[in-house]
């Protein structure tokens, strides 16, 4: 038999876990017995998670896009915790504005935020898995990564350069990390959601989609290529609401 990784009492590191995909995807894997360490800005709304999930859950306050805090961040769960086995990037965030309307301010918050950021919490963890790797042999996943993209990083958007941008970048950074870390037995996955009931679009004017997906339907996907066989790698998966149906 080819196993899958262990969820219990595995460490699962989830960004922008305070609300949204992430919140969802944090509950997800504490539903399955793993230890999560959640990264948010918000101390506030971490503490509240903290109260409700228990002892599983570690919060942790860190913004992304400092480079130092979020290598600290990342070196004190594994001292804390032990491991980290998952790493999910999922902090993101989009502004919708004309081009030429677009500010220096706008297009640098989400480069730093949804490329920059990963890249941070990419390099911070993965000396971790690789040490991991070489302690558990090569018949075990020495950790695994989940970018959580967008369907933005697919085609583009009206409005909606500068997410585009960062969005493909992504996918970019996520290929080529995949073949280079699969060799320490490290797994890549980069995942694109299409429309999610989340609050992404709040301000921008853009009416929501009826038929969007759930946040915990994205949640349950983040779970299940996590939890495929060990000798199978699902690098890339497209999800796109079905019509007339909450998934």
């Amino acid at each position: 038999p080819d196993p899958s990784m262990d969820l219990h009492n595995a460490v699962i590191v989830v960004t922008g876990a305070s609300r949204g995909i992430g919140l969802a995807t944090a509950r997800r894997f504490l539903d399955a017995g793993a230890r999560v360490a959640g990264l948010a800005r918000s101390a506030d709304a971490l503490d509240q998670l903290a109260d409700a999930f228990g002892d599983a859950f570690t919060p942790v306050v860190c913004d992304v896009t400092d480079a130092d805090a979020t290598r600290a961040a990342i070196d004190q769960i594994a001292a804390d915790l032990g491991q980290i086995d998952v790493l999910v990037n999922n902090a993101g965030l989009g502004r919708f504005d004309p081009v030429d309307e677009q500010t220096e301010a706008d297009w640098g918050l989400q480069v730093d935020t949804n490329l920059s950021g990963v890249f941070h919490c990419t390099r911070a963890a993965v000396p971790h898995m690789k040490a991991q790797g070489e302690a558990r042999g090569a018949d075990a996943t020495a950790g695994f990564i989940v970018n959580v993209a967008s369907i933005a990083g697919l085609v583009g958007n009206p409005n909606l350069s500068g997410y585009n941008a960062t969005k493909f970048g992504l996918r970019g950074f996520s290929d080529a990390i995949m073949k280079e870390l699969r060799p320490f037995g490290i797994k890549v996955s980069c995942l694109y959601p299409g429309s999610v009931d989340t609050d992404f679009g709040a301000g921008a004017g853009t009416k929501p989609n009826p038929n969007a997906m759930s946040a915990e339907s994205i949640a349950e996907t983040v779970h299940h290529v996590v939890a495929a066989p060990h000798g199978t790698l699902i690098s890339e998966v497209v999800l796109r609401p079905m019509v007339g149906r909450k998934g």
